[in-house]
């Protein structure tokens, strides 16, 4: 006896998977080959890029580690601020990325938040993934960045945007210089 025909909806759950994967894997490319322009073109004209702060909290409050929205945050920017970003660090002058960091980004355990019954004709999705970012500069500076993401994606156009990006980096005191690296 023949397998069962793979259900449609199966099928098409995991093609939009390998989509974002390809999505998030393609962003993660032009970062480290620093096509900036690139990168922005991923992103949708209304969307925010957020990174909050983390705290040292008891276990009774571990829903409050990281802040608020309205609080303090290490980023929290638009589109239109980090076209600014780029646009600083392509200079050539910019003092941070003089001369520029080595940077790898490693994408890992991703999968959609939204569960699989409610993917249909849904005009956003929230992704969920690990990174891992390495940068070198000069000849000692190393900077580990170690996190979440929750990434809202929309089709735009037929493509995929990011509507939204929230970064939680597993640590509560910067230990790199700056932040001139994109997550």
């Amino acid at each position: 006896m023949l397998a069962a025909e793979p259900d449609r909806a199966r099928l098409a759950y995991l093609s939009l998977i390998r989509e974002i994967e390809d999505f998030l894997y393609r962003e993660a490319d032009l970062l480290d080959e620093r096509r900036y322009d690139e990168w922005l073109d991923l992103f949708a004209g209304d969307s925010t890029y957020w990174m909050p702060m983390r705290k040292n909290v008891g276990w009774k409050d571990r829903d409050k580690d990281i802040t608020d929205e309205d609080d303090i945050a290490w980023v929290l920017e638009d589109k239109a601020t980090l076209a600014k970003r780029v646009a600083q660090i392509k200079t050539g002058i910019h003092w941070a990325e003089e001369p520029l960091s080595r940077v790898s980004h490693l994408i890992t355990n991703i999968r959609l938040a939204d569960s699989e019954d409610s993917l249909v004709d849904k005009l956003e999705l929230t992704v969920k993934c690990r990174f891992f970012v390495y940068r070198n500069r000069l000849e000692t500076e190393t900077d580990f960045l170690v996190g979440r993401r929750h990434d809202v994606l929309r089709r735009t156009d037929g493509a995929l945007k990011f509507a939204r990006r929230k970064i939680i980096l597993e640590q509560s005191v910067l230990m790199a210089k700056n932040l001139t690296v994109f997550i």
